[in-house]
């Protein structure tokens, strides 16, 4: 299957500038089979240790990490030369090796012209026990498969070309068809897993097993925590965040397992693995959205929608009856799907505006940055006269450039309120195409 992240690998290999690639993200989003393919179909040779199945190979990092050392027992262990402009050098599940983190440092000092990659997906627990190499390494975050690679792992080439394009208006036919699609898409998830079986058997059935033994491989991580969090509230925290998307989290509402700072770590703890993320409100005053973004008020996603759907124990049948997939779940799975769509799309922070004046409370679903522009995010199935909370923002800062408005009906532009309607479809090219003069 292709990954849209394959375009910046192979930026990398060619960079005059490249550093070893430390690639995070949660389990089973595809790093492993995504580097391996990117190894055998660029390189002459690719070598992979995984250091989580090979703990044998953690002696290599135990004492001395001169680099050319380090290759030496490498090349031993797996019987196969590392050579420089040759060979993709692959260390997998780095994370079960805080020392291979360091060891990247005098990688890249002492045999620069090696291709190293390492990918974990609990790597900020993992730095915490090692001496992280700063400004010796460059970062990709790699998540699970967007709308748009899951169309195209479907084979469905003309879908996926027109979700990569521009926004505009479609065909009625086109615009349909890319709404059944997303209907499926939400239910089968972007887990690489549950794409490919659909792919193959177009069973929705076998998709939520593999996703409910996705959800239990989740669980079975949990032991690896115990030192820093309460492994039963990390259980709870994992059921009770989905049902919250689409409202500010309290931590007392996530679970009564402990003390705030004890579901606080909890919460935080399932944040650095990926399994969750934070979607804090900003205050709109001005780029960069984090810069006004508040420490005490968030949101949450989950990493993935069909994940999301299965924690949240929702109804197959119940599913497929709703005409309209913004109304599941009172209108959380829209949320998710697209928050999930934009990080895919622009990678960052996710944040939304939240005003709680004591008569006139107010929130917008997602602010973004685009091309320079702060616009405020809706996801509605309503007309326009209905988004009093949109409509608030783009009059209280005049700074916020327009509104996009998420929904099941056409394309379509106010430019007199500042407003753009979008097939929610488009969620994640609508973000990385210039507006100016759109909304």
């Amino acid at each position: 299957m292709l990954r849209f992240i394959e375009k910046e690998l192979s930026r990398w290999k060619t960079s005059d500038h490249r550093k070893p690639l430390l690639i995070r993200g949660a389990r089973q989003v595809g790093k492993s089979y995504t580097i391996a393919k990117f190894g055998r179909e660029q390189f002459e040779n690719f070598v992979t240790v995984d250091l989580e199945k090979k703990p044998r190979a953690h002696l290599i990092f135990a004492g001395d990490l001169d680099a050319r050392k380090v290759l030496g027992d490498l090349e031993v262990e797996t019987g196969s030369r590392i050579q420089p402009g040759k060979t993709l050098l692959f260390l997998d599940e780095i994370q079960a090796c805080p020392r291979a983190i360091t060891a990247l440092r005098y990688l890249y000092e002492d045999c620069p012209g090696l291709h190293v990659v390492a990918a974990g997906s609990l790597l900020e627990l993992a730095v915490t026990e090692a001496s992280f190499p700063v400004g010796r390494l460059q970062m990709l975050e790699m998540r699970p498969m967007a709308f748009a690679e899951f169309v195209l792992a479907l084979g469905n080439e003309p879908a996926a070309d027109l979700l990569r394009a521009p926004p505009q208006a479609l065909s009625e036919t086109m615009h349909r068809s890319l709404l059944d699609l997303l209907r499926t898409y939400c239910l089968v998830g972007g887990m690489p897993e549950s794409v490919a079986d659909y792919a193959e058997h177009r069973s929705l059935q076998r998709c939520l097993e593999i996703l409910d033994a996705l959800k239990e491989t989740i669980r079975q991580d949990f032991p690896k925590y115990s030192a820093r969090a309460n492994t039963g509230c990390l259980g709870t925290i994992l059921e009770n965040t989905p049902g919250l998307v689409g409202q500010q989290i309290m931590y007392s509402r996530l679970a009564s397992c402990g003390t705030g700072p004890t579901v606080k770590k909890a919460f935080e703890l399932l944040e650095k693995a990926r399994i969750v993320t934070r979607v804090r409100a900003s205050g709109a005053q001005g780029l960069p959205l984090g810069a006004g973004a508040s420490a005490g008020r968030f949101k949450a996603i989950m990493v993935d929608v069909g994940l999301w759907q299965r924690l949240c124990g929702l109804r197959l049948d119940q599913e497929l009856a709703q005409a309209d997939l913004l109304d599941i779940h009172r209108g959380a799975m829209a949320e998710q799907l697209v928050g999930q769509e934009l990080l895919a799309a622009r990678g960052g922070e996710l944040h939304y505006w939240s005003r709680e004046a004591r008569s006139s409370q107010a929130e917008v679903d997602y602010l973004v940055e685009i091309g320079g522009d702060i616009y405020g995010v809706e996801v509605k199935s309503g007309a326009s006269g209905r988004l009093r909370s949109l409509h608030l923002l783009l009059a209280e800062y005049p700074n916020v450039r327009g509104g996009l408005v998420f929904s099941s009906r056409p394309f379509q532009k106010l430019p007199e309120q500042k407003l753009t309607f979008l097939p929610v479809y488009y969620a994640g090219s609508a973000v990385i195409w210039p507006l100016r003069g759109q909304a």
